[in-house]
């Protein structure tokens, strides 16, 4: 019965993970084939766009248990969405044949880590205390070298460092899930989505920094 909750919580929320990338893909593709992006780009709306995002994520952090599963569901696609609008830029940016090249290796990695910590028996609850306080730095660090420091050799060691943290916590977050174990865990909709956006998370910050590393800009 317990491996039967286990599953039902994995596959539930890697469900709800591929329909958020799936949405996110399918509306960065839109953005940039229909012309839009240029009229994003125009209006400046990509700084509107990341302050919208930053809003939902914490409504969905912050408010998750009282919320409804209707709202957390419609704040993941929202965030979602809003990722596929500023993701287009990446097709501007690097080749087509890259991105897909990028994303399947992406894919390939990340199920090989997520694997790994849902056949890890043992509880890595303590892996938080490394992982989160590094995340944190990682992201304080790459806003500075953004608007300061504007360091390429920076850049290069800050997308290496994260990218290795990202395995991390896929790891991390893929055998939290499976230590979850109990009725009231396995028929919880909101469960599903939470775990989803987490993995998301992690899924796109491996795949935009491999791609950081590896793309092949356009000429």
């Amino acid at each position: 019965m317990v491996m039967e909750e286990q599953n039902k919580l994995l596959s539930k929320s890697f469900f709800w993970m591929f329909l958020g990338i799936l949405g996110t893909a399918a509306v960065a593709f839109y953005t940039y084939q229909s012309g839009l992006i240029v009229s994003l780009l125009e209006n400046n709306a990509f700084t509107t766009l990341l302050i919208v995002e930053l809003i939902v994520v914490l409504l969905f952090s912050f408010l998750f248990r009282k919320l409804s599963y209707q709202i957390v569901a419609l704040l993941y696609f929202i965030y979602a969405m809003i990722n596929g609008l500023t993701f287009s830029t990446l097709f501007a940016t690097f080749e087509l044949n890259s991105i897909v090249y990028v994303f399947v290796a992406a894919s390939v990695i990340f199920a090989i880590f997520a694997w790994i910590g849902a056949k890890t028996d043992k509880d890595l609850s303590n892996w938080s205390t490394l992982l989160m306080p590094v995340l944190i730095v990682g992201i304080i660090l790459s806003l500075l070298n953004l608007f300061v420091f504007r360091s390429s050799m920076l850049d290069i060691i800050l997308d290496w460092v994260i990218l290795f943290l990202f395995f991390g916590l896929t790891i991390y977050d893929v055998n939290k899930l499976k230590q979850l174990q109990g009725e009231e865990y396995a028929n919880d909709e909101k469960l599903y989505i939470y775990f989803a956006m987490e993995l998301y998370l992690d899924f796109i910050n491996i795949f935009i920094r491999l791609l950081s590393i590896f793309g092949r800009s356009r000429d």
